[in-house]
């Protein structure tokens, strides 16, 4: 990923409205729910939504220490209660961003980042998203594209949607 080059604030910038769009995306898609949304399983071997946001916040974890240290060992943590571990998405978040937004060198290629955990991060908020509406707990769709979101905005509280479509 040499093509991309590490500290250029152009590649930074990117980078941090990929983050705040996940921010918006994922937060939309976690708002609202509860332990019972958490727990929800399509089959008894599936994923939770608990299991797959605690592995976002593993990727995003993964991401900062790359980006930081340029270390690339994984770690999985224990998955928490689902107010934890929205709590601790958002936290990762910040902190990644926060890196980036920073005068600190990025100790690993920007393409990395992108294309490994925050491309899985955003997979896996579409999972989440299908997984709320197969529980019952109904998300509105929205025209992205048009949505309120900047660079830095990274934590729990979002901009309103902009006008949310009913899908049947």
């Amino acid at each position: 990923m040499s093509a991309l080059p590490p500290d250029d604030p152009a590649v930074r910038a990117f980078l941090r409205h990929a983050l705040a769009t996940l921010a918006y995306r994922a937060g939309k898609t976690v708002r609202g729910t509860d332990e019972g949304f958490a727990d929800y399983r399509v089959t008894p071997d599936s994923n939770s939504p608990r299991t797959i946001l605690a592995h976002v916040g593993d990727l995003l974890d993964w991401l900062l220490r790359m980006a930081r240290d340029g270390e690339r060992t994984w770690t999985a943590a224990t998955p928490r209660s689902w107010d934890a571990e929205r709590a601790r998405f958002f936290a990762a978040l910040e902190a990644l961003d926060a890196h980036l937004a920073s005068d600190a060198p990025l100790r690993c290629g920007p393409g990395l980042l992108f294309q490994g955990g925050i491309a899985d991060a955003f997979t896996h908020t579409g999972q989440l998203a299908m997984l709320r509406r197969l529980s019952g707990h109904r998300m509105r769709g929205e025209n992205y594209a048009r949505a309120d979101i900047v660079a830095g905005r990274v934590g729990a509280e979002q901009a309103p949607p902009k006008p949310e479509y009913e899908f049947d």
